[in-house]
This record gives C-alpha cells, structure tokens and sequence, in this order.
C-alpha cells in the first residue's frame, strides 16, 4: 500500500494518544513473543484468549447516503461502547481487533482510515473510539469482517472461541460477520446497545434474526464481560 500522507498519519496519531480506546501496554504485555505481519501491520501476535471484542466500522466520514440516520444511532452506542471496549482492553483474557471497511480505496491503511473519519462530519463519533497504534486493526472491503479478511485467521491463532460483535451497521455488518462467524463455529455475542442500525425496524429484526438463526446471545454492553 502506498505511504498515507503526513498530515493524515499525524492526526490519527494525535488522536490515538487521546483516545480513550487504546490498548497500549495490555497487547504487548499479553504477547507470546512472536512478531508477525497481521493486517498490514508488522507486530506482536496477542496471547491466547477465549474471547475477542470486535469494532467494526466504526471509522466512518459520515458523507454516505443515510449518513444522517446513521449517526444518529451511533450517538446512542458510542459511551457504551467506548466503555466496554475500555474494559476489554484493560483485561488478560480479552482480545481486541478492530475491522474497517477500506470505502474501497485499496490504499488505505489504518492511519489514512482513522484520519478520513476524523475529518468527517461527525468526529465526536470518531475520537472516542481512536486506538493507540499497537491494537489490532484490520481492514475490509465487504460487509463481512471475515471476508477477504485474515479474521477467521488472526482469532484462530489467539485461540478465540467468542466473538463480540460491536459497531455498525447492523442490519448489515454485523449481521453478515455474525453469519460468518457463526459458520465458523465461533460462539456470537451481540450487544444491542453496542451496535447501530440505520432503520430501527430493520435493525431490530437483524438482532432477532442473529439470536434465533445464528444462536447469538444478546446481553447489554456492561455484562458482555461479567
């Protein structure tokens, strides 16, 4: 992927060091030792875990159609959210990836995305879900995060067996990456007050669809961890 530009990487820096997202020491000090080359990025792989914490899209510019509906959602999941992932980060046992869709830019990288988001027109969705630079972070170019992805992949080797799908959309994203995952034969938590939906109507039968036909447990933010 070509270099992002310098002005973009210092602000999705700048903003990592204040967010209140980061993973910091937690990731490194979970570390087996072994570097290797996940989602673009050359790292350290997280220890073995029974559980991962996804954020998916989260890093979105709010220029799209349905923008508007959108952001209204994500306004109601981003302190629940922010919070939840907070505390996964701040725990042994708990793994967190982030996964973005690319908006179709094959030469985006996770600087570029964050900094795009930041400069949108809702950068108080963004901030306080900016991660400091040594989390996990993956890229995407469908709705699945597992698609075309090194997902199903990156869990395996952490040896997740649950995955708590957070984020938007979730009549979309989150539905078809808590499909795949449950094909998978991933266990799937879905936190309604941790995903946003563009219509509520729809949104709300995405939830039923995932607990019904995809055995998903459906529990609030503050107990995903309990």
């Amino acid at each position: 992927a070509s270099p992002p530009r310098s002005r973009r990487v210092s602000s999705a820096e700048d903003a990592g060091r204040r967010g209140s997202s980061g993973c910091g020491g937690i990731r490194r000090g979970r570390s087996t030792g072994d570097e290797r080359m996940i989602g673009g990025h050359f790292g350290y792989l997280p220890g073995m875990s029974d559980t991962a914490l996804l954020v998916v899209d989260m890093f979105n510019a709010y220029r799209h159609e349905d923008a508007g509906k959108l952001a209204g959602s994500v306004s109601d999941i981003v302190e629940p959210l922010a919070d939840l992932t907070r505390r996964a980060c701040e725990r042994g046992d708990v793994d967190v990836v982030y996964v973005n869709d690319n908006y179709g830019d094959f030469t985006a990288d996770r600087d570029s995305i964050i900094a795009a988001a930041l400069d949108g027109e809702r950068p108080d969705l963004v901030k306080p879900l900016v991660p400091q630079q040594d989390c996990q972070f993956l890229t995407k170019v469908r709705h699945s995060a597992f698609y075309a992805t090194p997902m199903n992949y990156l869990l395996r080797r952490m040896g997740c067996r649950r995955i708590i799908l957070t984020g938007q959309v979730t009549e979309q994203c989150i539905l078809y990456s808590a499909l795949d995952g449950y094909i998978r034969h991933f266990d799937v938590v879905v936190p309604p007050d941790a995903v946003a939906h563009i219509e509520q109507r729809l949104g709300g039968a995405a939830l039923e669809m995932m607990e019904r036909n995809m055995r998903a447990e459906l529990v609030p933010a503050a107990e995903c961890l309990t």
